[in-house]
């Protein structure tokens, strides 16, 4: 399984949000010029973390963007699936399952795609927001310049 852009730079933006947003409301240009992205392309990552529960925002002069929830309670999971839809790695492991297998339940491989599915859904479930606060503090702690994955 291989995450999209919209799943590399969301979990970015989220973890610059994060960090930024402790203190006052985050604009979009703001995270754009930390990250290195377009900022047309970073509204529409906001907009599905916003559509999902994630983000929030203010309007007006001291509007911006903040967590919708502490991220102690966001999962890296969620952010995750906001964004690219089910991690599983083929369509018929899927959780939302709508998809049939032409070999009707008889897929001697499909245990072995359940199995990857359940793996990655229990490390990014287990993976919070502010774990990944953390991290960017430790590494960001003396450095000239900050870094991101």
């Amino acid at each position: 399984m291989k995450l999209s852009t919209k799943g590399r730079y969301g979990l970015q933006a989220m973890v610059d949000l994060a960090v930024y947003s402790k203190e006052k409301h985050v604009s979009l240009k703001s995270i754009s010029e930390r990250l290195s992205l377009s900022e047309n392309y970073l509204e529409q990552l906001i907009a599905l973390l916003k559509k999902n529960g994630l983000v929030s925002s203010v309007r007006g002069a001291q509007g911006g963007y903040f967590l919708a929830k502490p991220p102690e309670e966001i999962t890296i999971g969620e952010i995750l699936r906001a964004l690219e839809g089910s991690l599983a790695p083929t369509d018929c492991t899927c959780e939302s399952n709508t998809v049939h297998c032409a070999l009707n339940g008889k897929c001697v491989t499909r245990s072995v795609w359940e199995k990857i599915r359940d793996s990655i859904n229990k490390v990014v479930d287990n993976i919070t927001l502010k774990q990944l606060m953390d991290d960017y503090e430790k590494i960001n702690e003396n450095a000239s310049s900050i870094y991101y994955i």
